[in-house]
């Protein structure tokens, strides 16, 4: 696969979590998902740099943005909003391809929902915008597909 649209992309979500053998759960009603991925910075300059900055990469940060239909008869809409409103991390599959794909690749991970602001346009529909962030678990981030050899992604 060369290329993929956003609306063929996936979401999933696990209220057990991302670690075991989770069962997950298509989340459909996303609008315009952008999953982040950052690192920190640690200079690393020398003199041998001939007068240039150097900068190694540090910890990794990942962040996951996306709207939703406010809908309360979906189901991953109401995760969304317990794990935000009961401060319980969720787990969550952000994938180019179904996660049954063993060529999907993208993060999974256990996320806290750091902010789930309503939008109340008058001519539209109620949404709510939603940030996900990695939280503190038992079961690392992890990029999937993973290098088999170096555990990385591949």
């Amino acid at each position: 696969m060369s290329n993929v649209l956003g609306m063929d992309a996936y979401l999933y979500f696990c209220v057990a979590g991302a670690g075991g053998t989770p069962s997950w759960t298509e989340i459909t009603n996303v609008k315009d998902l952008t999953l982040n991925l950052e690192k920190g910075e640690a200079d690393v300059t020398t003199r041998g740099n001939n007068g240039w900055r150097a900068t190694i990469g540090t910890l990794k940060d990942a962040s996951v943005e996306w709207e939703m239909v406010w809908d309360t008869e979906d189901a991953g809409f109401e995760a969304i909003k317990d794990a935000y409103m009961d401060n319980l991390p969720i787990g969550l599959a952000v994938l180019d391809r179904p996660v049954t794909d063993l060529e999907a690749e993208g993060l999974i991970a256990d996320f806290s929902i750091v902010s789930f602001s309503r939008s109340e346009p008058l001519e539209e529909a109620l949404t709510v915008s939603v940030t996900a962030k990695p939280t503190y678990s038992a079961t690392a981030p992890r990029w999937v597909p993973e290098d088999e050899e170096s555990g990385s992604p591949s």
